[in-house]
C-alpha cells in the first residue's frame, strides 16, 4: 500500500510504498476512503507535540471493512462503510469500564506515548522491516487498523469522503458542546478561533439550539465561513477589542470555546463568561504553554474552566453520526478542500500557512 510517512528529522511527509498491515484479535483493516487533515497532526510534523518517529500520522478517517483480526466480535461486517474515532477506546480499562473512553489509560499510555496498539506493537513496519509508529490508526494510508471499538457505520446518504471528519472534528466538538459545555437550547456561545474545529463546534452548538453563537477569530475568510455554518455574529479580534464585543453583543456567554491552544486566546475566552459560566478549552498548545486566569473573578462569579479531549467514541461517535444524517452537520460544506495522498504533504504545509478555511480531506479511495 501507499502511505504518507513522517520520517525521523523530517519537516514534512513522503509518500511511499510500504506492507499491507494486518489486522489482530478485536481489530479491523480498514480500505482508507479519506482521512482529514488535522492540526493536531501538524503539532505533531513540526515538533510541537512529542511523538515517535518514523511514524503514519492521520487520525480521523472513513472507509471500507475489509477483513477482521482472527477471533473479533463485532456486530459490524467486510464491506461496511465505517467511520474511525480518533480515540481508540480499549474497552477494558478502568476509565473504559466506567464508560470515559475519552480517558482511556492504554490510549494515551500506548497509542500516544509510544505509536503501538494495546498489545504494544504497531501494526506497520517500514519497507526495510523497521518500527512505524501509528498516530491513532495511522490514517494517512491506502489501508489501516483500528480497533472495532472506535468504528460506527458510516452515516446514510453523507459523502463517505467528507464523513471522515465526524472521527475528529465531530467527535471533538461533540464532546465540548454535548458534554463538556453542557451547552442547552437559549445559550449564548462564543468560539475563539473559526478553523476547522472551531467551524464544527458551531454547527454542533446549533445543533444544541444555541440562541447566539458568536465566532472570533483574524480571519475574515473564517468568519465568513463561521456565519455560514450558523454562528449569528463574526468579531475579528484583530480589529476590536473581542472580549468588549463579545460582551456588548451577549452580555456575557453562557459557554465559551477556545479552540486555538494559544495562551492570549485562553485568557480572551475566559474572559467572555457571564456569571456561572463555562470555558472549555480544546486547543492543543504548544508544549509546556501556561495561561494566566485572573481568581478572584474565577471564584466570586462561578466560572467553571474544563479541558475537552475528546467524546466518548462508543457512545458518542454514533450520535455524531446521527445528528450528520439529520443534517444537523453537514460535513460536504464543512470540508473546503480535497486532495489526493500525494499532495498530502502539500495540504499540511497550507494548514501552517493558515491558507486552509474549513477542513481539509485527502481523498485516498485505496487501490482493491
Amino acid at each position: 500500500m501507499r502511505a504518507a510517512v513522517l520520517e525521523e528529522g523530517a519537516a514534512g511527509l513522503r509518500v511511499m510504498e510500504l506492507r499491507t498491515p494486518v489486522p489482530q484479535r478485536g481489530e479491523a483493516l480498514i480500505r482508507v476512503e479519506a482521512c482529514g487533515v488535522c492540526h493536531t497532526d501538524l503539532h505533531v510534523i513540526k515538533g510541537e507535540v512529542g511523538f515517535p518517529r518514523p511514524a503514519v500520522l492521520g487520525h480521523e478517517i472513513s472507509g471500507t471493512i475489509v477483513a477482521f483480526g482472527e477471533g473479533t466480535s463485532t456486530s459490524l461486517e467486510v464491506g461496511d462503510a465505517v467511520v474511525g474515532g480518533f480515540i481508540m477506546p480499549c474497552g477494558t480499562c478502568r476509565q473504559c469500564e466506567r464508560g470515559r473512553d475519552d480517558m482511556c489509560v492504554e490510549f494515551f499510555a500506548q497509542n500516544r506515548l509510544r505509536g503501538t496498539l494495546y498489545d504494544g506493537t504497531s501494526r506497520l513496519a517500514m519497507p526495510d522491516g523497521s518500527f512505524l509508529a501509528m498516530y491513532s490508526m495511522g490514517g494517512l494510508a491506502e489501508y489501516c487498523v483500528t480497533p472495532v471499538t472506535a468504528l460506527t457505520p458510516a452515516p446514510v446518504g453523507v459523502d463517505l469522503a467528507s464523513a471522515c471528519i465526524l472521527g475528529c472534528a465531530g467527535l471533538t466538538s461533540y464532546g465540548a458542546v454535548f458534554r463538556a459545555g453542557g451547552v442547552r437550547e437559549g445559550d449564548r456561545v462564543a468560539i475563539v478561533g473559526a478553523g476547522g474545529i472551531g467551524g464544527a463546534v458551531i454547527r454542533m452548538a446549533v445543533a444544541a439550539g444555541a440562541s447566539r453563537i458568536v465566532a472570533v477569530d483574524i480571519a475574515a475568510d473564517k468568519l465568513a465561513q463561521a456565519l455560514r455554518l450558523g454562528a449569528t455574529d463574526a468579531v475579528d479580534s484583530s480589529t476590536t477589542d473581542a472580549v468588549a464585543e463579545v460582551r456588548h453583543l451577549t452580555g456575557g456567554v453562557d459557554v465559551a470555546f477556545e479552540a486555538l491552544g494559544r495562551p492570549a486566546t485562553f485568557e480572551q475566552a475566559s474572559r467572555m463568561l457571564d456569571d456561572g459560566g463555562r470555558m472549555v478549552a480544546i486547543g492543543i498548545a504548544d508544549g509546556q504553554a501556561t495561561a494566566s486566569i485572573e481568581i478572584t473573578p474565577l471564584v466570586r462569579r462561578g466560572y467553571t474552566i474544563v479541558g475537552s479531549y475528546g467524546g466518548r467514541t462508543r457512545q458518542d461517535l454514533p450520535e455524531v453520526v446521527g445528528i450528520a444524517e439529520r443534517g444537523g452537520f453537514d460535513t460536504s460544506s464543512m470540508v473546503t478542500r480535497r486532495v489526493s495522498l500525494d499532495e498530502a504533504p502539500d495540504a499540511y504545509a497550507a494548514l501552517a500557512r493558515g491558507e486552509i478555511v474549513g477542513r481539509a480531506i485527502v481523498e485516498i479511495g485505496a487501490r482493491s
